[in-house]
């Protein structure tokens, strides 16, 4: 019976773990920031929803570029978590994001998935990319999100002494898989909800020339959709605690 019983909280422990490394929303390993708040309905007129736009794994100037200029057209609020070897390759992308307002998050500096490494490495991920968007872009960063939403219990202590909040989402739409632009956009409408944290990308983590033109191309109807259903499009920086 003992045995058995050990098993059973083996495999409830294991259990545990995994949600706590591969579940991008989980709280096991820190404080997550995967949803805004919802309207409350206080007082005659309530709220409009709100939604974030974040985009992963740029910059790489065959999406960010259009990406940048449909929000500049739409006045629409995104954040970007960046490679910092991307910035390092594309500096003249970054500072664009930067000049026209949006947040740059930390995405460490190669992409590289954080669950299999130790603390030195962690850090040093952090540390560089880090560098990369302050030496470049001269901007602030505030906020953190790991590759793949994959942490272990060594990432929270390195994000926060650089003082960053960690950010997960609220869904996202596999458009890395490149199903077409349309098919983005109708992915996107269907799973939208109040508060949602929208994961999508201008870049390829693990090649800076990937291509991810099509998230550029259905950026425009995804905002048209968002403001059509009564949504306010909001920057994640008022999210970050105060």
């Amino acid at each position: 019976m003992n045995g058995w019983w050990l098993a059973g909280a083996g495999l409830g422990a294991a259990a545990t773990a995994a949600w706590g490394v591969y579940d991008p929303d989980s709280p096991l390993y820190g404080r997550v920031i995967h949803r805004g708040s919802s309207p409350d309905g206080a007082g005659d007129i309530a709220a409009p929803p709100t939604v974030y736009l974040t985009f992963d794994d740029g910059p790489n100037p065959a999406a960010t570029d259009k990406i940048l200029e449909t929000l500049s057209v739409a006045d629409a609020p995104a954040t970007f978590f960046v490679v910092g070897s991307h910035v390092r390759r594309f500096p003249e992308t970054a500072r664009r994001i930067a000049g026209a307002g949006h947040e740059l998050g930390n995405h460490t500096d190669t992409h590289v998935k954080l669950h299999v490494r130790g603390p030195g490495r962690i850090s040093r991920e952090l540390r560089a990319c880090h560098a990369a968007i302050q030496q470049i872009t001269g901007q602030p960063v505030r906020s953190f999100r790991a590759p793949h939403g994959y942490r272990s219990p060594f990432v929270g202590p390195a994000a926060r002494r650089l003082g960053y909040a960690v950010f997960g989402w609220s869904f996202g739409v596999w458009d890395t898989a490149q199903p077409g632009a349309e098919e983005i956009r109708r992915r996107v409408r269907t799973k939208l909800r109040p508060g949602s944290i929208v994961l999508l990308h201008d870049g390829d983590g693990y090649n800076p020339l990937g291509d991810r033109r099509q998230t550029a191309e259905a950026l425009p109807g995804i905002i048209r959709d968002a403001r059509d259903a009564g949504y306010v499009l909001r920057p994640t920086a008022e999210l970050l605690p105060r």
